[in-house]
């Protein structure tokens, strides 16, 4: 009844479309000129020709209280030539010893700084931004869906200095044309705004007033005129790298491809970035190497599921925005970039030693991406992996090649329309793989060819107050009679579960269609907003060819509310408070998923901040848990967590989050603490550490399967699982261009299993009959060879075994980085990167016996230096 009730209340509140919207603050506008004489960027705005236009300003005040005067004053001046734009920032400081000037890497955003966005397309949901600190840092992001998203993987070639005097400080742009796009015409009006941060009082102003309840943030942008007579620039760089490197790890005797214990590499590769057209950019690389990227943090998954890991690598990240199709909540999407280059799938059999290769090469890839000034923007990215062989030696000692993994074609499409300024936006998007040589050998069970596509179309109403979203998908993959009945049977999906009533898997296809929908409608703007929405993806959906997808079969129905409150009030200085409710059911009716959330989240006025929230949910059914088994009924469970941080401007700063989950029946009951403690010993220097504990305690955890009498036995038990982690983080900026970085991770995870036990009658309506559990007698371990005896039928003989299910991970990763941009665009990397680990199953596993082999870990060290360099044609 209160899932009921609750939908119920959301969907009259949807026909309560009754409120007002204030009216919008007037667009200003400035004028600009043509530059009559030459301008030096030297930070100083004293030369001659800046006496051409007027000062801009009247700057208002943002956050943390919008239309008020703000603290400082801000003014700009503006003129372009046939090649740049000029952008003079003079920021006033009544008290300037109190400037705030840290610096950070590219993009870090600390401190005092200006802002600029460029709306040069004037299509209101596209711009570049261009951010300056006082320390001379650049920041630069690609604005996109009307400030919905900020890409700052976006790195264009411009020119900025900075200086400080008496009356504040001051901030010069030169911005090449060639990185904007725009229109090819006479006269141009673009959109434009100004940002100031003052970070002693966390205190944001704008130039154009736009409310930070606002739907939005492109859209209402000021207006820049008078440029006139610039021509689109055709841009043409050229950036080849040469790469060294020397990798040692531990010999291993017997192994001949680890018996010298260590290896070196040369590698040269390239990449461009062409303007084709004034609309149109190609992005191209040729053997990329990331060996600079930092590694993955470590996880331990105990669930059915593939873990999602973000992607580091530079040339996959930038626009990663528009090569985006969600197909539901969390990192589900059609396209997942790291398949592009990930671990080869294949494994051989009967082989003594493998020389197999960490990754699949990236032979090439491209990426032209355009908008238009119809509103018409699209991206099209296209890669090529290599044919990975592994060398192997047999058993008998003979040696050879293996293939794991085919050559393979990687296309991803995307196309997007603006109509009325952005305010309804309809798109498309497609993603192929092709693989080539995969039949007869080990790789049959890949797709020959997977095909996945989606239209979607987002429109806003009553001046962008409310909005409709609405997306569909389709997917389709094509194989051998092996590879889609793997497909079925897969984690995803398994159509073999023997309680599955609207699936069963068909051993005679060789495709495999599914399909997938989203339709949400919600209140945008104000400080009450709220969406409800529905969601579907359908048992055959299959995106991880290309995509990313945790599991289908599944019917998503929530509702969401938050109430904000962006203004200072004698405590805070702002708060929200939301609702959240969900209800999943699978396409059979059987309800996987359901609860409620209630969570607050304040600032207060001496900058600390707080938040706290509950999640109540009900009894649920999983699909997956028993590897292809029947589904198992868990009771409800309750969920709460807070968090506390001190203020963020101090040179000393610490967040402290904490969270229990209790289940019913106390099947379950797991905590954990994170903190994270951030040091500013020195405005160049940053130092973070981020410990974390979890506890997990799980009386019905999946251990692994096996038959008896003709019956599969489901074995479970309890786990009790530590899991210590700490990230550490130290940033040196020599200049705002040479960097040293360091990133080190210890991490611990033990678990131990007891209370074994053998599903009974998993959806049973009580939990006592949804298992049996075993006796001691029933099971017994073999200490010498690892095992647990089972002896259900009461002989004298095991009548099944299982392994050990224990374990005990220790690992340490670090990444050693200096990052010299010794001229705009052109970079040298040197780079230090460990990686050691141990696995064991001992029962000697407490936090100390582990902790202690840390230091003692073998693993591999790997140096490398990376240049490359810019060439600007």
């Amino acid at each position: 009844m209160l899932y009921k009730g609750t939908l119920a209340f959301f969907l009259a509140c949807t026909c309560y479309i009754l409120f007002s919207q204030g009216e919008l603050p007037p667009k200003k506008s400035y004028t600009t000129d043509r530059l009559a004489s030459e301008i030096v960027i030297d930070g100083l705005l004293d030369d001659v020709a800046w006496d051409q236009v007027d000062w801009g300003g009247d700057f208002i005040g943002h956050r943390p209280d919008y239309n008020v005067a703000p603290s400082q004053q801000t003014q700009f001046k503006i003129l372009y030539d046939a090649k740049f734009l000029y952008v003079g920032i003079r920021a006033w400081d009544t008290e300037p010893e109190k400037i705030v000037k840290r610096m950070s890497r590219r993009d870090g955003f600390d401190g005092d700084f200006v802002e600029i966005n460029i709306d040069s397309y004037n299509d209101k949901r596209t711009a570049f931004s261009f951010s300056a600190s006082v320390s001379g840092v650049k920041g630069d992001e690609y604005v996109s869906n009307n400030g919905d998203d900020w890409d700052s993987t976006w790195d264009p070639i411009w020119y900025l200095r900075t200086s400080v005097d008496d009356k504040g400080w001051i901030a010069e742009f030169k911005i090449p044309l060639s990185q904007l796009r725009f229109a090819n015409k006479e006269n141009h009006t673009w959109g434009i705004q100004f940002t100031r941060r003052i970070f002693r009082d966390e205190e944001r102003s704008t130039w154009q007033p736009v409310d930070p309840n606002a739907p939005g943030w492109v859209h209402l942008f000021g207006e820049l005129n008078g440029i006139q007579g610039i021509k689109p620039q055709k841009q043409l760089e050229i950036q080849p790298y040469v790469l060294g490197s020397t990798q040692s790890y531990p010999k291993e005797e017997g192994n001949p491809f680890r018996d010298d214990g260590n290896e070196q590499n040369l590698n040269v590769g390239l990449d461009a970035k062409v303007g084709i057209t004034s609309d149109i950019t190609l992005d191209l690389t040729v053997n990329p190497d990331f060996g600079q990227v930092d590694a993955d943090p470590s996880r331990v998954n105990l669930s059915a599921f593939q873990l999602f890991f973000q992607e580091r690598r530079p040339f996959f990240l930038e626009g990663s925005n528009l090569l985006s199709f969600r197909t539901s909540g969390g990192p589900n999407n059609l396209f997942y970039s790291r398949r592009v280059g990930g671990r080869p799938h294949g494994s051989s059999d009967n082989v003594k030693y493998m020389d197999f290769p960490a990754n699949t090469r990236i032979l090439g890839a491209a990426k032209v991406t355009g908008k238009n000034a119809k509103g018409f923007s699209w991206g099209v990215l296209e890669s090529v992996t290599n044919k990975e062989r592994a060398d192997v030696v047999y058993e008998d000692d003979s040696r050879g090649k293996e293939v794991v993994e085919p050559f393979t074609n990687f296309l991803v499409a995307r196309v997007q329309q603006d109509i009325d300024g952005g305010k309804t936006v309809i798109g498309a998007m497609a993603t192929n793989v092709k693989r080539f040589d995969n039949r007869g050998n080990e790789l049959e069970y890949l797709h020959d060819n997977a095909t996945s596509a989606g239209i979607d179309i987002d429109h806003n109403f009553k001046d962008r107050k409310y909005g409709i979203e609405v997306r569909a998908m389709f997917s389709k993959v094509e194989g051998t009679q092996g590879a889609i009945y793997r497909t079925q049977r897969a984690s995803e999906r398994y159509f073999q579960r023997p309680d599955n009533i609207h699936k069963e898997v068909d051993s005679t296809r060789t495709s495999l269609v599914g399909t997938a929908g989203t339709v949400a409608f919600g209140k945008r703007s104000g400080n009450w907003r709220w969406t409800i929405g529905s969601n579907f993806k359908s048992p055959e959906l299959v995106l991880n060819d290309a995509g990313f997808l945790r599991q289908t079969d599944d019917v998503n129905n929530w509702v969401w509310t938050q109430y904000r409150v962006n203004k200072v009030t004698n405590v805070f200085r702002w708060q929200n408070y939301n609702v959240y409710a969900e209800y999943n059911n699978d396409f059979g009716g059987a309800v996987t998923n359901r609860g409620i959330n209630f969570n607050m989240n304040w600032e207060f006025n001496n900058y600390w901040g707080f938040g706290q929230g509950v999640w109540f949910g009900g009894s649920r059914v999983s699909n997956a848990d028993l590897r292809g088994g029947p589904s198992i009924l868990y009771p409800g469970n309750i969920n709460y967590w807070y968090w506390i941080g001190t203020n963020s401007r101090k040179k000393v700063r610490v967040s402290f989050n904490n969270w229990f989950n209790w289940g019913q029946n106390d099947f379950t009951k797991s905590s954990g603490i994170s903190v994270n403690i951030n040091l500013r010993p020195m405005d160049a220097l940053q130092i973070s550490f981020s410990p974390n504990v979890d506890w997990n305690r799980d009386d019905l955890q999946y251990i692994t399967q096996t038959e008896f009498n003709g019956d599969t036995r489901y074995i479970l038990g309890r786990v009790e699982q530590e899991t210590y982690g700490m990230s550490v983080r130290a940033n040196y900026n020599i200049t705002p261009n040479l960097t040293l970085e360091f990133w080190g991770q210890p991490f611990i995870a033990a678990g131990e299993f007891s209370q074994f036990k053998r599903t009974n009658q998993p959806n049973a309506e009580s939990y006592s009959n949804r298992f049996h559990s075993y006796t001691e007698s029933e099971v017994i371990f073999d200490e010498e060879n690892s095992i647990y005896e089972v002896f259900e039928s009461g002989g004298s003989e095991a009548d099944y075994t299982f392994d050990d299910p224990n374990f005990n991970i220790v690992q340490f990763r670090s990444n050693f980085v200096m990052r010299w941009e010794y001229i705009p665009g052109s970079t040298l990397f040197l780079v230090w990167a460990n990686n050691g680990s141990t696995f064991s199953q001992s029962r000697e596993n407490s936090f100390s016996d582990l902790s202690s082999q840390l230091s003692g870990l073998a693993g591999n060290n790997t140096f490398l230096i990376k240049y490359t360099y810019r060439f600007i044609l």
